[in-house]
Formats: structure tokens, C-alpha cells, sequence
């Protein structure tokens, strides 16, 4: 998976590209949020109104990978779950381009300038709110339906241009991308090779025959606000992709999934409010685990080579990196093999 950098991503570009493609005047200001992937920068306008621009990592998503989202998040709104939905043009449209071209350095006119880059980007309202945690049984029982309500309507349509959460069509490219890419040192690289394809033979048969639905993918605590005005509000739908419903619980979830039992009981109880539940695929959280470890070493990879990156993370992808996650990577191999089939069905019975 090649993706493109953001080194012609300058503040100035950010505005002029927002003001052009829908119309509206900017007090100037760019305040840069953080991101794994993507380059995300809070702005205002002359209207004294906040608002949030997202630019797509470019080669990351197709423009019809995109435009699922964005309907995911429309559907959504239209079922009233709390979510934040993109801005529309003129015309209607939530999904923009812009062409951005090296400027050149004043100070070297005489020096090389770089291709222009293409850029996918999208504007939101900000939405504030409070970072919420659960504590109590009706907390968690709020994050279940919250999540349900979502997947009820993600049950609606499909998103053939997502990726699809399965070990074999996603995890496999994403270690043979790390691989192929001289990503991994070559120190690591037999161990790390050998690790992953014996755990994805051990994983890859648990998915057969699992429903997959679209999903918000990315569905952790920090992925949820709590606003006095609206509840709990779901955003950032950036991974949104087809996949089981519980990957959107295991995440929400304290530990390890047999230590968080009381947790994924409230959640089920109020997820099954609005949607049927196959408490089958609760086997899956500890693979499903093991599979998000690769997706981060991805997320990461595909910003290795992005300036602010090296300068934040320089030890990243160093043999002494490679040795710690190739351990946490066993750890989690371990969980997985020695885990009880049937615990699920013994212990929520």
C-alpha cells in the first residue's frame, strides 16, 4: 500500500483550497489536530463558526472508498445516531480535490521543484464535547446501544470499495506490504515473517462464514464524545470498512477480552436493543487483536517517511523496535492458541 506525503500540504494551501471549493471566507487561522494517517487542521470563518477540514492521505482511498464513507455517515444521520456529518458545497457534494504545486523556495529559485500532489479533502462542523469513559453498568449499557444503533444501520447497504476485516483480506497484505517494502529490518525480518504467517493459518478459518457488515472500524473510546446536548456522538469514521460487529465492541473493552466480561455483558445488552447479535464471533476479539497490532504497523508505516514523523519518532522501524513488537506480537499469538473455544459459551450462557 503506497501512499502519498503531505510536504505540499502548506497552511496556505489548506485555506485557499477550502475557500475555493465551498465558497466561504477563513479568518486564517490553522490549528493542526493530530492524526494517525491523515492531516486534519481546525479553522474559522468569517462567521465566527469552527469548523474541521480532514485531507485524505493521497493514494490511501479511492474516491468511491471515500464517497461509502461519507454515505455511512449520511445514513447514520438520517436514523438520528448522533455523528458528524460533512458540509456540502453548492452543488451538494461532501467530497473535494485540489491540486497542490511545489511553490519553489525563494530563497533557492534555482532549485528543483517537486511534482504537484492531488489531494482528497472533506469539511466538518466542530463538535465539541467531553472524552467519555464508562464506569457504570447504564455507561456501558449507552456505549451497546450506541453501537448497535450504528451496525442497524450498517445491516442497510455495502460498501464494496472498504476493506474487508478478515485475516486474509486484509492482514495478509498488510504483512506482505511491511515485508516487500524493507519495512521490517532484516534482522527481524525471518521472525517476524514466520510469526505472522503461522498465526493467520491459525486465525484465517474463524472467519469463514462470518457475517460482515459495515462497520465504523476504528471504534475506540477516543473515537467517542459525550455532549450535553446530544449524548454520546460517534466520528471519525475514517477506517469505516466491512467487517464482523464485534470489532466495533473488543475495542470499547478494559483488557484482555476474559478479564472484561461484566463490560462486554452491558455492552451486548444494550447492543441487542436494536440488533441481533451472533455471540459466536466473541472468539474472534483475541485474533481480531493480533490483526489491529499488524493495522497500526501499517497505519505507521505509511508515515515513515513523512518529516514530522522522523523528527517525532526517530528509533521507529530500528532493529530494537522490530524485537519489542515481534514480542508483543508472540504475547498476543499466545492469548489467541491458548484460549478456550468454548469460554463465551460457558461464561455469557
Amino acid at each position: 500500500m503506497r501512499v502519498g506525503l503531505f510536504d505540499l500540504l502548506t497552511p496556505d494551501a489548506v485555506i485557499t483550497a477550502v475557500e475555493r471549493c465551498l465558497d466561504l471566507i477563513l479568518d486564517g487561522s490553522v490549528q493542526p489536530y493530530p492524526s494517525y494517517v491523515n492531516r486534519v487542521y481546525g479553522l474559522r470563518d468569517d462567521e465566527n463558526r469552527d469548523l474541521i477540514v480532514k485531507f485524505y492521505r493521497p493514494g490511501r482511498w479511492t474516491q468511491a472508498a471515500i464517497a461509502e464513507e461519507h454515505q455511512f455517515l449520511s445514513d447514520c444521520a438520517a436514523a438520528e445516531i448522533p455523528v458528524v456529518t460533512p458540509l456540502c458545497d453548492a452543488q451538494g457534494h461532501t467530497l473535494h480535490t485540489v491540486a497542490v504545486e511545489d511553490s519553489g523556495d525563494p530563497q533557492q529559485p534555482d532549485a528543483p521543484r517537486r511534482d504537484s500532489q492531488t489531494f482528497f479533502f472533506a469539511l466538518f462542523p466542530k463538535r465539541g464535547g467531553r472524552n467519555f469513559d464508562a464506569e457504570t453498568d447504564q455507561q456501558w449499557h449507552r456505549l451497546g446501544s450506541l453501537i448497535g444503533r450504528c451496525h442497524a444501520v450498517g445491516l442497510q447497504r455495502r460498501a464494496p470499495h472498504r476493506l474487508i476485516c478478515t485475516p486474509r483480506s486484509l492482514t495478509r497484505d498488510f504483512v506482505d506490504h511491511l515485508l516487500s517494502e524493507g519495512v521490517v529490518v532484516p534482522q527481524a525480518r525471518d521472525e517476524f515473517q514466520q510469526i505472522c504467517g503461522d498465526t493467520l493459518q491459525l486465525i484465517e478459518p474463524r472467519f469463514d462464514d462470518v457475517a460482515l457488515i459495515r462497520i465504523h472500524g476504528d471504534c475506540h473510546r477516543g473515537n467517542i464524545l459525550d455532549r450535553p446536548d446530544s449524548g454520546l456522538v460517534l466520528f471519525d469514521f475514517d477506517d469505516m470498512m466491512s467487517g464482523p460487529a464485534v470489532q466495533d465492541l473488543w475495542l470499547l473493552l478494559p483488557d484482555y477480552a476474559q478479564h472484561s466480561t461484566r463490560e462486554l455483558t452491558l455492552l451486548l445488552d444494550g447492543y441487542q436493543q436494536f440488533t441481533a447479535f451472533d455471540r459466536s464471533t466473541l472468539a474472534l476479539i483475541e485474533p481480531l487483536r493480533f490483526m489491529r497490532m499488524i493495522y497500526f504497523l501499517a497505519w505507521r508505516a505509511s508515515q515513515m517517511h513523512d518529516h514530522w514523523f522522523r523528527r517525532a519518532l526517530p528509533d521507529w522501524g530500528s532493529e530494537a523496535f522490530w524485537i519489542k513488537e515481534i514480542e508483543d506480537l508472540k504475547t498476543q499469538a499466545r492469548v489467541i492458541a491458548q484460549g478456550d473455544p468454548q469460554f463465551w459459551n460457558k461464561s455469557l450462557a
